[in-house]
Formats: C-alpha cells, sequence, structure tokens
C-alpha cells in the first residue's frame, strides 16, 4: 500500500514508518522541516510537509495514498483541550477526502477510552464516551466520519516507552527532578498499562493490514504497573527519595500535570492479540526505566 502517515519523524510515528518500509510499503510521511524531510527520506520514504495547523494541506497529503495512519499529536499538555480539538479538526478534514473510498484511516487513541463504569481494566469493546479525558473528541470524531463513510479504525495506546521516553512518564521524571523527590498518590496502587515502542510500531501494521472498519485496537503489552513501582524507578534513577502525597498535595507537586498523574490507566489487550496475532516481545516499562540515562534524559 502507499500509506499516509502524519507524525512521520515522532517518537513513535518514526517507528511506524520504519515498520512499513520493512514490510513493502510505500510511505509519505508528514514532517514539519528539512530536517525532518532528510529523516523521512534516509528512512527511505517520501516526505510532505504539513502540519497539525493546516488540516486542509493533510487532507491534501492524504488524496495521494491508499491508506492513512494518524500519529501526529501536540503533546502540550498546557494546552490539551486545544489540541485535542486540533485533531478533531485534521481527522475531520482528512475523513473528508476519503469517504466513500474504502481506504482505511487508523486513527490514534488512548487505553483510557476503554475504562469500565467501575475502574475495570480497559478493553476494546468499550468505549466511554462520557469520559471526562478530552482525547475521547478524537474517537467521536473518528465515529462521526464513519457514519459519513470512512473506512475508520483506533489504535489506542498505553504508555509507550524505551530507553529514552516513556509515555506520561518521562513528564513526571522531569518533575520529579524539580521537585527533588519522587511521588505517588497514596498507596500508589493506581496501575497504568504500557507497551515498547518497537511493538506499537508493529500493531500499527498489523492494523492497518488487516484493517477492520470500525474496531478498536489496544496497543498493551502489560496490562496494569502499579503506580508506587513506577515512582520507585524514577526515584532510584535519579537519586532521589520517593514518596507517598495526599490528595490535597497532588497539585501543588504536579502543577498543570496533576490531572495525569492521578490516572488509573489499566487495560487489557486480549482481543487485539488474537484478532490480529499480535505478540509484544520488547523490554518492559519497568526494565527500560532501569536501563535509561536519567542524566541525559529530557
Amino acid at each position: 500500500m502507499r500509506v499516509f502517515l502524519t507524525g512521520a519523524t515522532g517518537f513513535i510515528g518514526s517507528k511506524v514508518l520504519a515498520e512499513l518500509i520493512a514490510a513493502g510499503h510505500q510511505v509519505i510521511g508528514v514532517v514539519r522541516s528539512e530536517t525532518g524531510a532528510d529523516a523521512v527520506r534516509a528512512a527511505g520514504g517520501e516526505p510532505y510537509q504539513g502540519t497539525l495547523e493546516a488540516p486542509e494541506a493533510l487532507a491534501e497529503g492524504a488524496t495521494q495514498a491508499d491508506a492513512v495512519v494518524h500519529t501526529a499529536f501536540d503533546h502540550d499538555f498546557t494546552k490539551f483541550v486545544a489540541n485535542c480539538e486540533k485533531d478533531t479538526r485534521v481527522i475531520e478534514a482528512i475523513g473528508g477526502v476519503l469517504a466513500g473510498s474504502n481506504r482505511p484511516f487508523l486513527i490514534t487513541s488512548g487505553v483510557g477510552m476503554g475504562n469500565g463504569p467501575n475502574g475495570e481494566a480497559a478493553t476494546e469493546q468499550v468505549f466511554d464516551r462520557q469520559n471526562p479525558n478530552p482525547r475521547r473528541m478524537s474517537e467521536l470524531a473518528g465515529e462521526a466520519i464513519g457514519a459519513k463513510g470512512v473506512s475508520v479504525s483506533f489504535v489506542r495506546l498505553p504508555q509507550v516507552h524505551d530507553t529514552q521516553k516513556q509515555g506520561l512518564i518521562s513528564p513526571m521524571i522531569e518533575i520529579a527532578r524539580q521537585r527533588g523527590f519522587a511521588a505517588y498518590v497514596g498507596e500508589g496502587a493506581g496501575r497504568w498499562s504500557a507497551v515498547h515502542v518497537r511493538d506499537a510500531a508493529r500493531l500499527y501494521r498489523l492494523a492497518l493490514e488487516q484493517h477492520e472498519n470500525g474496531a478498536r485496537y489496544h496497543a498493551v503489552a502489560e496490562s496494569g504497573l502499579p503506580a508506587r513501582l513506577i515512582a520507585e524507578a524514577i526515584g532510584k534513577g535519579l537519586g532521589i527519595p520517593v514518596r507517598s502525597l495526599a490528595l490535597d498535595e497532588i497539585e501543588g507537586y504536579y502543577g498543570h500535570f496533576a490531572h495525569f498523574a492521578t490516572m488509573h490507566l489499566p487495560a487489557t489487550s486480549d482481543w487485539t492479540r488474537q484478532t490480529l496475532g499480535w505478540a509484544p516481545t520488547g523490554p518492559g516499562l519497568i526494565e527500560d526505566l532501569q536501563n535509561m540515562d536519567f542524566g541525559n534524559a529530557r
């Protein structure tokens, strides 16, 4: 297939780019700069200049492909709601040129959108349309264009990691560095699911090649690591103490990131594994944190 890939030079998108090319697909990779264009060419792809702020240009690029994989997202968490709204506009614009064509459109979301009503681990069959996390907008937008004839499916991500980055845990590391101690809330019983970035990239490829309209796939290798265990790994890596925070201390420690730090994000991937034949093999999150160079991490 000829695939239009947003976020082609990003943490996840760059691995998806390599995975698709290795499998014999042609990739048009969206980039923001000439440096990014050079990276896409070096990987064997065709660069396409575009930004999330110009959804019409991305839609024009999508017309050149047999399928679209959307991994780009603005991770400025101080503007999270606005960035989710921006993602909605991108999805709507690309959907507008794919309607009625049967060309697959793979949209990125988060595992929290599949949470059960009583804190159960998220599953692929659940979509909480009332979820307070504004990232729900991406799936709502996907459903809306699906109703207009676009063949849409979703990849839901947990904490995606290697020894350089770990999803939401990366900003938590920087906060711990600034505060002088790593923290968890209460007893640290909240759980976060995780996947190595290479395994996530392979799932994107499988979800594209075996595309099922309306499907939601979970890129989950570890279903629920305790928050205390994660905080202890951060504290050990930074060489700083680890403390429990009471509820009234959370905002003072985390600031604008408090909402994310208190999330409970366990998730399963049984259906995804069975449906796609996906079997994650990469290192676990704690192993990557243990092998991380905290001195150079930013």
